[in-house]
């Protein structure tokens, strides 16, 4: 009896034994497989997440560097070889045409006319826009000719007409004699021997 209890015994210590080293076995191998398995999904992981990461990174700064340098090229491109043009206000068209020469060019009239009022009011546009000021370039049309003054779209006062030749006010309107319409400097205008009714008034800007 005695002899089956220690035959029993050593069956359960062998299996015992057995299994636990089964279990050594299998534990070590798993541990393995798991180690290098997430290694090597931790390894994938990461590499893309850090990719991703540092992709927008490096996208936003160089969006944010190559916008900045653009905008400054750019906006040094415009002023160096560009014009910015604004309105006056009337006192300060009336200073510029009072600074500009341009009255001051003889009256050349020929078949086609060698200087006249549409070369006087030309001068005066290309000289506004040098010093930075709008100016429009305005065609008075009669009944068998026509007149050429310029205007300022003033701040202060609204589209305000000028002629070229004088620097004087004008204050033009359809069906009205051009002469009556001038605002002389001194003394006034006699009408002249054609008939220099206002049919239409055309601004070019």
């Amino acid at each position: 009896m005695l002899k089956r209890i220690f035959i029993a015994i050593g069956i359960l210590a062998a299996v015992c034994l057995g299994g636990f080293i089964t279990y050594i076995i299998a534990y070590g191998t798993g541990e393995a497989a798991g180690y290098e398995t997430g290694q090597d999904v931790g390894y994938s992981s990461g590499k893309q997440d850090g990719y991703d990461l540092g992709k927008e990174e490096g996208y936003n700064a160089g969006y944010t560097s190559g916008k900045a340098d653009g905008y400054d090229e750019g906006m040094q491109a415009v002023l160096s070889q560009g014009y910015t043009l604004r309105d006056p206000t009337y006192n300060e068209a009336v200073a510029f045409l009072k600074e500009d020469k341009t009255n001051e060019n003889e009256y050349i009239e020929d078949t086609y006319g060698v200087y006249v009022c549409s070369h006087f009011s030309r001068d005066v546009c290309n000289n506004a826009e040098e010093k930075g000021w709008r100016c429009a370039y305005v065609e008075l049309r009669f009944p068998d000719t026509g007149h050429a003054i310029v205007a300022f779209n003033t701040t202060d006062r609204g589209l305000s007409y000028f002629e070229a030749i004088t620097d004087e006010l004008v204050r033009p309107v359809v069906g009205e004699r051009y002469y009556k319409c001038i605002v002389p400097k001194v003394g006034y205008y006699l009408p002249p021997s054609y008939d220099d009714t206002i049919k239409d008034i055309l601004v070019i800007w």
